[in-house]
C-alpha cells in the first residue's frame, strides 16, 4: 500500500507518455528503464514475504526511544560566519527545550570543527553528512571517519537520497553498508537514510523498496551495533519539494519498517530504534508527525537552515 498524500497536493500520478521524456536523451531513458525493472525485480520478493508483517493497529511508543530531531544543512549556508550564527540559534533553542530529546546539526565538512566547538556543553551534537570508505591515502576529496572523529562529531548522515540518486552522487547499497561498518567501528553513530522514489511510490513499492535497502545496508551490522543506529525514512519524492506524507501514511510506513527490523534483528532491538521522518518537515506539518507512535524524530534539511523554523520543530507539541 502506498501513503496518502495531502488532496492539496500538486503530486498526482499521472499517465505516462509511451516515448522517451522530451527532455531527457534517449539512452537516459533507457537506463532509468532498466534500473527500475531491476528495482521491481529484486524487491517483489520482499514485497510478498512481507506482505503480512506491518502491525494492523497502531500502538503506544515502545522502549526508552528518546524523540531525535536533527538539522541537515546540506550544501549551506554559504559561510563560516552564518554558520556560526545558525549553530548558536539552535543551541539556544535546544537548550530552551523542556522535553528530554536529543538534538543534532549535520553540517558541510569545513564547518565542522567550528560548530563542535560551539555546541560543546550545550544539547546539541554534530553530524558529518557524509563519510568516505577508506581510512587514509591517496583519495582526493575523501574525508575519512577518523578525521570526523577528530572535530568532535558524534553522527554521521549515510544512505541519503541525494548520493544514492544522483543529485551528487550514485552510490550503492554495499557502498552505504562499508561506509556504515566504518562509522560504527570508530564509535560513531550512523544516521541510515532509506526511501523510496515517485516511481517506486507509484508502483507500490514504498515498503518493498525501504526493506531491501535495510537488508543490505545494515547487513553484517550486529544487535548491539543497532543501539547506534538512528533509521531516517525520507521519501525522495517528499525532499525539498514542499510535499510530505500525511501523518497517518507516514505512521504506515515507520510500522513496517520497524517490523522488518524485527524480522532482522528481534523484536527487543526494533523495539529501541529510533526512526526519523523526513521529507519538507516543517513547524506546520512537525507537530502532528511526532504525535505517531512509530516517529522518533525528524530528520530536517531547508527548514532547519531558518533559526526560526528550526525552533519551532524543536520545540514541538
Amino acid at each position: 500500500e502506498t501513503q496518502p498524500l495531502r488532496k492539496s497536493s500538486p503530486f498526482r500520478p499521472r499517465n505516462r507518455c509511451p516515448g522517451p521524456h522530451p527532455r531527457r536523451p534517449r539512452i537516459l531513458d533507457s537506463m532509468f528503464s532498466l534500473r527500475f525493472v531491476l528495482t521491481t525485480m529484486c524487491v517483489a520478493g520482499i514485497a510478498a514475504s512481507n506482505t503480512m508483517m506491518a502491525p494492523s493497529t497502531m500502538r503506544l511508543r515502545g522502549g526508552d526511544r528518546k524523540y531525535f530531531i536533527a538539522g541537515n544543512w546540506k550544501m549551506n549556508p554559504a559561510t563560516l560566519d552564518e554558520a556560526k550564527t545558525l549553530a548558536a540559534d539552535v543551541v539556544k533553542s535546544a537548550n530552551n527545550c523542556k522535553r528530554d530529546m536529543d538534538v543534532a546539526v549535520c553540517c558541510p565538512y569545513p564547518f565542522l570543527a567550528t560548530v563542535a566547538e560551539l555546541t560543546k556543553g550545550s544539547k546539541v551534537s554534530v553530524g558529518a553528512e557524509d563519510c568516505f570508505t577508506e581510512d587514509k591515502g591517496a583519495f582526493t576529496g575523501g574525508v575519512s571517519v577518523a578525521q570526523i572523529k577528530s572535530v568532535g562529531c558524534k553522527y554521521v548522515v549515510i544512505g541519503h537520497s541525494e548520493r544514492r540518486h544522483g543529485n551528487i552522487a550514485s552510490e550503492s547499497d554495499a557502498t552505504f553498508n562499508l561506509k556504515t561498518r566504518k562509522v560504527l567501528d570508530a564509535g560513531l553513530e550512523v544516521v541510515f537514510c532509506i526511501g523510496e522514489t515517485k516511481e517506486e511510490y507509484e508502483a507500490k513499492l514504498n515498503k518493498a523498496v525501504c526493506a531491501l535497502q535495510l537488508s543490505k545496508g545494515l547487513a553484517g551490522v550486529s544487535k548491539e551495533e543497532m543501539k547506534r543506529v538512528t533509521i531516517a525514512y525520507e521519501p525522495v519524492w517528499a525532499i525539498g519539494t514542499g510535499l510530505t506524507a500525511t501523518p497517518e501514511g507516514a505512521q504506515e510506513v515507520h510500522a513496517f519498517i520497524r517490523s522488518h527490523l524485527t524480522e532482522m534483528f528481534g523484536a527487543d532491538v526494533a523495539s529501541e530504534v529510533r526512526i526519523q521522518y523526513g521529507g519538507s518537515v516543517a513547524p506546520d506539518n512537525v507537530d502532528t508527525l511526532m504525535g505517531m507512535p512509530d516517529i522518533d524524530g525528524a530528520l530536517v534539511g531547508g527548514a532547519s537552515l531558518v533559526a526560526a523554523k528550526f525552533d519551532k520543530i524543536i520545540n514541538f507539541k
